[in-house]
């Protein structure tokens, strides 16, 4: 099986059914756009992020985008792959100096979002696929060149961090997850 086959799958099994019109909206992507996984594909291309959790689930791993100027978990362009968990791992290890461990081959999270024109770049979507990962939070990250700042954010405290909706949703997303690693 391809890794964009193994991609549709996953996607056809994502859990969260009240995000389907998100998930509809990758799979056509995926499904209709051979360049998905090509930065320059303007009409959306296919991102890889890391959910990076700690060892009890009580903190996130968030980054000071520095071309955002938002607090968001590492990630990145698929750099023409279609190994979306694989980005994501790379993305992870090369914005915190540390290495994650995938905790599901699940899509943790989807999200589609605008990226505002940056020199020759227009406008476009990020189609990013989220998966949520883990590392012992008392190895120090390390802030990488894209990012002002790195941090260990306790999940309780993450609104004096960011309002950003998607961010927010990957912590009440990661309670679920909390109950159903205690079961």
């Amino acid at each position: 099986m391809s890794r964009r086959q193994a991609l549709m799958r996953a996607l056809d099994a994502y859990r969260y059914r009240q995000e389907c019109a998100v998930r509809d909206r990758v799979r056509s992507l995926v499904a209709d756009e051979p360049r998905c996984f090509e930065n320059d594909c303007w009409q959306g291309h296919i991102t890889g992020s890391a959910w990076i959790l700690s060892s009890d689930r009580c903190e996130c791993l968030l980054i000071l985008h520095k071309k955002l100027g938002k607090w968001l978990q590492p990630g990145g362009h698929s750099d023409g792959s279609p190994d979306t968990w694989g980005v994501a791992l790379r993305e992870a290890e090369e914005e915190t100096g540390l290495h994650p461990t995938l905790l599901s081959d699940e899509i943790f999270d989807l999200d589609v979002h605008e990226i505002p024109a940056r020199g020759d770049d227009p406008a476009h979507l990020h189609f990013d696929m989220r998966f949520a990962m883990s590392v012992d939070a008392a190895r120090a990250p390390v802030a990488s060149s894209e990012s002002n700042a790195i941090a260990w954010v306790p999940l309780a405290a993450i609104s004096s961090y960011t309002r950003e909706e998607s961010v927010l949703r990957m912590v009440r997303k990661t309670a679920n997850l909390k109950t159903l690693n205690n079961k």
